[in-house]
């Protein structure tokens, strides 16, 4: 391993790992396949790091992912975009879009113990004395931002008595040359760290930036703690997901990533951290947080540096999608009239719930709605409709709402129940749940509910009937009435 004081500046071209199926378990051939179907842009050299990146990828938000090349100056570009589209994912993971859910679901069931090696590239290259803006392109993404954040970092922990690792992703703001600030909400990363804090040790931590699209819906997926999600990254790959140990901690880290930060979340130690524009289109505000001290930073010779807009498509979609997954096996473990689940993009995708059932009871639709709030405190809203409705348009689910929902009998509502901390709506993520039974009643007389249909309309062959579109109507007008 080479250890040079200053950052190297490598030369960039997107080139193949070798061969990987399906597609989305490398990067770089991610890159490749998104540039050979036009959903790949190369943006010019000196784009700002400070808003300029940002303002062009949400440009091209669910369009194309984006390459700016020296951002600022820097040597090391910077990538983003990566999976800002439903579909991409399905790609990604080798899979029709209907399968997508069952594919996740299979691999959060299944999941496959990684394998380590000693011959990794993220350790190609070894900074111990740590200098975090100098040696990285940080891009500052929101006007109010309170500086420069990596937002698309795997923050990988493990459990100081057991060592199984968990791996999670949270905005982590560049607070000196060695300090990152960390928002930790209530889950398995922070119940971590309050395990070795309250014996006044620091918890081990390594921050992955640029990894392969599986591996980043790995990170999302919702699991028991002590449920490691590079084995649910290796179900995905279809193959043990090939790891190395950190050069400074215990760590073990996806060894094809691009750049990874070692460090360690201190003991007794919080500071200010804030705001930053999160996925509800807001500003998550200024208190006193965790911080996280770097100890190294690696990173393979010619690295990219991934960073995800707040608030941007792959910022809700990367969330939202393996969110869905869970939710659905979740829900299917004890309702199985459960067919489908959506976390809709009005809802960040992280706060409304549809859900599709197959009713048989009732009674059953109002279980279901308990179910899926208890399922993550995120779930704020939650819709329940039948099979005959497609949740993922906003439209019929609004309609299902419209004409089979009474508030009065369908309505059921918990107050001072724990929400997301982000969404400002809550007082300090203590807030109001609700859900909605647009189900049609199954003593309902047959034509009361019956949706309208014209027979034959789906069989039209438009092209054929409208095939006179571009000719002089007034002329046809004339002639129709001779014929």
């Amino acid at each position: 391993m080479r250890e040079p004081s200053m950052s190297p500046k490598p030369s960039y071209s997107v080139e193949n790992t070798g061969p990987a199926l399906p597609v989305g378990a490398s990067l770089r051939g991610w890159l490749n396949h998104l540039q050979q179907s036009g959903r790949f842009n190369i943006v010019r050299a000196g784009t700002e790091l400070r808003f300029g990146v940002a303002a062009i990828a949400n440009r091209l938000d669910g369009q194309s992912a984006s390459l700016f090349l020296r951002p600022s100056g820097h040597s090391i570009p910077v990538i983003s975009g990566l999976l800002s589209d439903r579909q991409w994912m399905a790609e990604a993971m080798g899979v029709e879009s209907s399968r997508v859910l069952a594919r996740f679901e299979e691999a959060s069931l299944n999941p496959l113990p990684w394998q380590e090696t000693e011959d990794a590239v993220c350790q190609q290259v070894v900074h111990r004395d740590v200098d975090l803006l100098a040696q990285l392109p940080i891009p500052t993404h929101n006007e109010h931002d309170s500086g420069a954040y990596i937002t698309a970092g795997l923050l990988i922990t493990r459990n100081p008595r057991t060592g199984v690792q968990n791996v999670s992703i949270h905005r982590l703001q560049v607070s000196s040359h060695n300090r990152l600030g960390a928002l930790l909400l209530p889950r398995h990363t922070l119940a971590y760290f309050q395990e070795t804090e309250s014996v006044g040790e620091d918890l081990e931590v390594a921050v992955v930036v640029g990894c392969d699209p599986l591996t980043l819906m790995a990170s999302q997926a919702i699991v028991p703690i002590d449920h490691d999600e590079l084995e649910i990254a290796g179900a995905l790959h279809g193959q043990p997901l090939k790891v190395a140990k950190c050069v400074t901690n215990r760590i073990r880290v996806p060894a094809d990533a691009e750049i990874v930060i070692e460090g360690r979340l201190l003991a007794n130690t919080r500071e200010e951290e804030g705001p930053f524009g999160e996925f509800p289109q807001y500003y998550g505000e200024r208190a006193e947080r965790h911080v996280i001290e770097v100890d190294a930073v690696t990173h393979r010779d010619s690295p990219m540096f991934h960073t995800i807009v707040g608030g941007g498509l792959e910022h809700l979609l990367l969330g939202g999608i393996p969110r869905e997954a869970t939710m659905l096996a979740h829900l299917r473990r004890s309702f199985p009239s459960v067919r489908d689940v959506h976390l809709a993009r009005g809802g960040v995708c992280r706060y409304h719930l549809y859900v599709q059932i197959d009713k048989r009871s009732e009674g059953e639709a109002k279980n279901v709605i308990l179910g899926a709030l208890g399922g993550h405190y995120d779930i704020k809203h939650v819709v329940v409709v039948d099979t005959d409705v497609d949740i993922h348009n906003p439209t019929e689910v609004e309609w299902a709402v419209a004409t089979r929902f009474q508030a009065d009998r369908d309505l059921v509502l918990i107050h001072e129940s724990q929400c997301s901390k982000l969404d400002p709506s809550t007082r300090d993520g203590i807030g109001s749940k609700m859900g909605f039974d647009a189900t049609v009643p199954l003593a309902a007389p047959p034509m009361r509910f019956k949706r309208i249909r014209v027979p034959g309309e789906a069989e039209v062959e438009l092209a054929e009937a409208c095939q006179l579109a571009g000719e002089d109507w007034e002329q046809l007008l004339t002639h129709s009435r001779h014929d």
